[in-house]
């Protein structure tokens, strides 16, 4: 504390001034020397020695508040605790130079408490700057391994570095180990996208050559009127195409402009072929319109021989009317073959009802039939006669199905006549 100065005589509760001026301050280990005064009253020099103590206490005060109030580091707070410790030990002022040593003591016991808290801080940041390298270092050897999309492979390996540099540095030992195993895993993913880019540059280079030969064929139909087969012919260079891999872009983007133009020369030029010819075969089917209506007169089909006759006919004469349009083939011929699958159908059903060995395996069930249900009615009047409730139920059970099953062969008995 800041002593205030109470000059009334020559002495004070913390010094004095004998009559040849020397100055004395009181402590606890007795009084000592702190100087001598000459000149004016020894009030005077009782209060300048006192001003000189007022100063070390107000130091003292500072390195106090700023210890308490803000992040003074450790060290040197000891430094200025030990500084201002030899400055009181040897001080030549008058006050209560031991309620400074005090003080100062009670400093050095709060600095070394700041010192353990900052040391368990530091080491809990370490603890977690670790774990962050860690985490770092683990997902910069994973990208090294896995990871096949190079651009944010590389991209996120920058990143993981900034990081690094971002967290708090942790012992020396671990720190190194940790760098080398990213600096491993960067050059690695290094060597592997670089090593992955020449083998791509080989695959373009082999699918380049391959899609120059394509197109070469391509190019040297173009020109072709075997429509059928060229056609044919160009779906299986599409399909080589395809599997051929991709060239690099520009070479990519010429070939395929080249084989997209052969391409196109020929199915254009078949495209005007085919028009001109539709055109032709317009009449064609004009005349198998006007067979179909005579067709569809056939049905239904009564007379089975006479339909299968007149269908004949009308299928001779749509043989000589020729081709027609691309566009109408499908619809007319649908048209027709469902009067042919009826005229089939009429015939099916015609000759299964003439077919002697079907009707006589219908004969036979029915004549077997009606003798059981016969032979059934005997057992059921008998069991009636006797009261055998079981056996007049099985005889029961049977005659319903059989009568059912009898009923169904008598249907298919009269399909034959």
């Amino acid at each position: 504390m800041t002593q205030e100065a109470r000059v009334s005589s020559a002495t004070d509760p913390w010094g004095r001034v004998d009559e040849e001026g020397t100055v004395y301050v009181k402590t606890a280990d007795g009084e000592r020397v702190v100087g001598s005064w000459q000149a004016g009253a020894p009030e005077e020099a009782l209060a300048y020695f006192k001003r000189k103590f007022d100063s070390l206490a107000t130091e003292i005060g500072l390195l106090e508040q700023r210890l308490k109030t803000t992040d003074l580091a450790p060290a040197q707070a000891a430094s200025s605790i030990e500084r201002l410790r030899e400055s009181v030990v040897d001080a030549h002022a008058v006050g209560d130079l031991d309620g400074l040593v005090k003080r100062l003591d009670a400093l050095t016991e709060l600095s070394g408490k700041k010192r353990e808290e900052l040391k368990v801080q530091r080491d809990a940041a370490r603890g977690a700057a670790k774990e962050v390298k860690e985490r770092i270092v683990a997902e910069a050897e994973r990208i090294a391994t896995e990871e096949t999309h190079w651009k944010n492979g590389g991209e996120r390996l920058r990143q993981l570095v900034e990081e690094w540099k971002a967290a708090e540095r942790i012992d020396r030992a671990t720190e190194t180990v940790l760098w080398k195993r990213l600096s491993t895993a960067r050059n690695a993913f290094t060597k592997r996208r670089k090593a992955y880019f020449s083998s791509l540059e080989d695959q373009r280079s082999s699918a380049q050559g391959e899609k120059e030969a394509l197109v070469a064929e391509a190019e040297a139909i173009a020109n072709s009127t075997q429509w059928n087969d060229t056609a044919a012919a160009y779906r299986e260079l599409m399909r080589r195409w395809k599997n051929a891999g991709r060239a690099s872009r520009e070479a990519e983007e010429e070939l395929w402009g080249r084989f997209k133009t052969a391409q196109d020369t020929f199915f254009n030029a078949r495209k005007a072929a085919f028009d001109e010819r539709d055109a032709e075969f317009a009449g064609n089917a004009e005349i198998k319109e006007k067979l179909l209506v005579e067709a569809e007169r056939i049905l239904p089909v009564g007379n089975v021989r006479q339909a299968r006759q007149s269908l004949r006919v009308i299928q001779q004469k749509w043989d000589e009317a020729g081709m027609v349009p691309r566009d109408s083939k499908e619809r007319l011929e649908g048209r027709l073959r469902k009067i042919e699958d009826a005229v089939r159908q009429a015939e099916e059903s015609e000759w299964r009802r003439s077919n002697p060995e079907a009707k006589a395996r219908a004969e036979g069930t029915v004549a077997q039939l009606r003798t059981a249900i016969e032979k059934l009615e005997g057992e059921l009047g008998k069991a009636q006669a006797a009261g055998n409730a079981r056996k007049i139920k099985d005889a029961e059970d049977g005659l319903t199905a059989r009568r059912a099953w009898l009923e169904e062969a008598e249907r298919t008995l009269a399909e034959f006549s």
